[in-house]
Order: structure tokens, then sequence, then C-alpha cells
């Protein structure tokens, strides 16, 4: 789709990467406030949430709109492999993938220290606030995801060649029925 294209493009930029953190956040927190969590601005391109976990300095919820991949549990199992674009199998969601990109900025954007110092979270996933448990993806793993990100969105290569430090993912999933949080 061209407009995607251009969308890619302009994301891959150092202009966007000094801009976009100030200004994007603070969009899609007011308009998903103002639709009650039914519209992120972002979403409108890459699916998205609005991650609440616990500050890993102040222990304060923080709110903070993230764009993701979602995952089925056909997804993991072998989209990547049959190159399917994930959520394209039709499952419903069993998790998501939280990519730290910060735009291509030098350092790890907060939510990251925040999942990392407290798993247990919050998304608001299409209106729904869903409790969910994050873990960082490492080696193999990290690396089999990674193909399947920058299929799914290309710029995080122009993000990650941008820095010294390797993006990190998370893949957050529902947690179970009264697991503390």
């Amino acid at each position: 789709m061209p407009g995607v294209r251009l969308v890619q493009r302009v994301s891959s930029t150092r202009t966007f990467a000094r801009v976009a953190p100030h200004l994007i956040p603070a969009l899609d927190r007011a308009v998903h406030r103002l639709t009650r969590g039914k519209v992120l601005l972002s979403a409108q391109m890459l699916p998205g949430v609005v991650l609440t976990a616990r500050g890993a300095k102040s222990g304060l919820e923080r709110r903070t709109p993230l764009a993701c991949m979602p995952e089925s549990g056909a997804d993991r199992a072998g989209a990547a492999r049959a190159g399917a674009a994930p959520g394209a199998a039709g499952d419903a969601e069993s998790g998501w993938i939280l990519v730290g990109s910060n735009f291509g900025r030098t350092d790890h954007p907060a939510w990251t220290a925040n999942l990392l110092a407290s798993p247990d979270a919050v998304i608001n996933w299409k209106g729904e606030d869903i409790p969910v448990t994050a873990r960082l993806l490492t080696g193999e793993e990290r690396e089999a995801v990674w193909r399947t990100v920058l299929t799914f969105w290309p710029p995080y290569a122009t993000y990650q060649a941008r820095v010294d430090r390797e993006i990190r993912l998370f893949r957050i999933v529902r947690r179970a029925e009264g697991t503390a949080g």
C-alpha cells in the first residue's frame, strides 16, 4: 500500500525520531481518553495498546501508548516460518510483542525498565483492559521474533542501525485469573 510505505519512510527519518516521541504519545493518550479506550490514533497504521505499568523508580502507574505486534497461538507456532503476517492466522490474540525502539533514539524507553522491574501490567487492547505479564526476549527466541518484527514493520531495522543498544523485545501474555498484579 502506498500510504503505508510513505509512513514507513517518514518514520525512519531522524526528524521523526526527534518529534514523534513528544507528539504521538500525547495525542494518543488524549484521543484514547476522549473515546474511552476505543480509538488510538497511531493504531490506524500499526496495531496499538496502552500499557499501564508500575514505574521502576517511582512505583506509580505509568500509561504509555505503544505500537504492538499481536500474536496468536498459530503465529507463534509457525507464522514466521511460513512468511504469514502476524495476526493473520485468525486465532484470538494470545499475546503481543512490544518493541522498545524509542523511535530510534539512543536510550531504552522508560517503559522497558518498568517492565523489567515489574513484569505484571495491564494493556488496553481495543477498549478492553487486559492483565498481562511481560517477558524480555533473549537469544535465539529474540532473533526469531526480531525477524518477524522486521517483516511486520521494516523501519525497526533503521532504528536498530541508528543505535548502539540492542532494541528490547517483550512478549506480553494474558495473566491467569486470580494472579496478583
